[in-house]
């Protein structure tokens, strides 16, 4: 495998040997492309669990990412972390790979990530994600192939990211919201706690860091959906 490092250094060596480099600290092993006209969409996203702009090449890949941000378990994320390279017996030669995502979880465990929706995979996509993850599995690493999020979650925690940022949590008004007996529709939890535009971002807030849970999947979110206290992010 090859890398890079926040120097710019370029190493390159076998994978069982460089499994546990920090990658999340690593620089990306190669530029994100902007120019007009092209077909995909690539930018930063502002990963609110660590404070840093991780890259993106597509939308799919950006509300991956944005999932990996709300889901707690996650610690940290580096974007095009590193290129797996083989020797193809087939074609005779060599081949690479560099997968989208390495994920830190909070237990210290490592999750590798290719986004991929599912019409868009060939049978040579197919063999180069079977391969990346026996390759992960060589060295305790987990290995997901994820695609299109689903369309009501994918809505739901797109709104909740507009409020993660730390500017809106008010520790009085949090305090408030939290104190919740059991499951009460949003608004009206807001107008019990003050005026609702001082207190939904607020609201909102709490639901992004988990402090208060409702259901993402099944609808979308609305004045009727139904809150309930949560747990804290890890």
């Amino acid at each position: 495998m090859s890398f890079v490092t926040v120097t710019g250094e370029e190493r390159r060596l076998p994978l069982s040997l460089a499994w546990s480099t920090a990658f999340e600290e690593m620089a990306p092993v190669r530029e994100f492309s902007f120019r007009r006209g092209q077909r995909n969409y690539a930018g930063w996203y502002w990963f609110a669990t660590t404070g840093d702009h991780v890259g993106f090449e597509s939308w799919v890949e950006r509300d991956q990412l944005m999932l990996l941000d709300f889901d707690p378990e996650v610690a940290s994320v580096a974007s095009q972390p590193f290129r797996l390279h083989w020797f193809d017996e087939a074609v005779g030669k060599e081949r690479h790979h560099t997968p989208d995502y390495f994920v830190r979880l909070a237990s210290g465990r490592v999750r590798v990530v290719d986004v991929r929706p599912d019409h868009l995979i060939e049978p040579d996509d197919a063999e180069v994600f079977r391969l990346t993850a026996e390759a992960c599995e060589m060295v305790g690493w987990e290995f997901a192939r994820v695609g299109v999020v689903e369309a009501v979650l994918r809505a739901n925690v797109r709104w909740l990211a507009g409020y993660r940022h730390r500017r809106h949590w008010n520790p009085e008004i949090a305090e408030r919201l939290m104190s919740i007996d059991g499951s009460v529709p949003l608004m009206e939890h807001a107008r019990r706690h003050g005026d609702p535009l001082q207190v939904l971002p607020v609201l909102f807030h709490l639901m992004w860091s988990r402090l208060l849970t409702a259901d993402l999947r099944t609808t979308p979110l609305g004045l009727a959906t139904l809150v309930a206290k949560g747990g804290p992010r890890e």
